[in-house]
């Protein structure tokens, strides 16, 4: 490939398209309401947090802040999302205070964008041994967005672990 037509992929990869306008929809300001189920054989312990979303890069990627609690503890994270042109795939990575690792999710959406199903890679949860974990984030509406967290052992026996449904301030 010559250097000119090089650059010309580069520039056409490097381009925010429809999924980064998507994502832009979700910056803002958000009220959060979390549940988690610790146990999946329990009720779900449920608690509060804000979190604050901002695009970066020139449109390309979207930043969350989230603070709140998490299972009765003070929790923070920080998480990245971004549509990636030439694997066509969402792409993430979140870190919190809960964990010294960093989770990163691929996936990709439903037909009308609309629905964004992650996994990680395995995940060696200190409570469960290695799993993965699949995320799904439903846009709602333009003042409501629901993220849902599974867990998924070697087996494929999949359990509900979290659930956040943000509101727009």
């Amino acid at each position: 490939m010559d250097m000119q037509a090089m650059m010309a992929m580069i520039r056409t990869l490097g381009t925010p398209g429809a999924p980064h306008k998507l994502l832009a929809g979700l910056a803002g300001s958000w009220k959060a309401e979390v549940k988690t189920w610790p146990d999946p054989d329990r009720p779900s312990m449920k608690s509060v947090g804000t979190c604050e979303q901002t695009m970066i890069l020139d449109g390309r990627f979207l930043r969350q802040e989230f603070t709140g609690g998490m299972m009765g503890i003070p929790y923070t994270g920080i998480g990245f999302t971004g549509y990636d042109n030439n694997s066509k795939k969402y792409v993430s990575a979140w870190m919190d205070s809960s964990s010294t690792n960093i989770l990163f999710f691929e996936g990709t959406s439903s037909a009308d964008g609309k629905t964004i199903t992650q996994e990680t890679r395995y995940y060696d949860d200190p409570m469960r041994g290695p799993r993965k974990w699949r995320s799904v984030t439903k846009l709602v509406d333009d003042r409501t967005w629901l993220y849902e967290v599974y867990g998924v052992d070697k087996k494929g026996k999949e359990e509900r672990m979290m659930e956040i449904t943000y509101t727009r301030k």
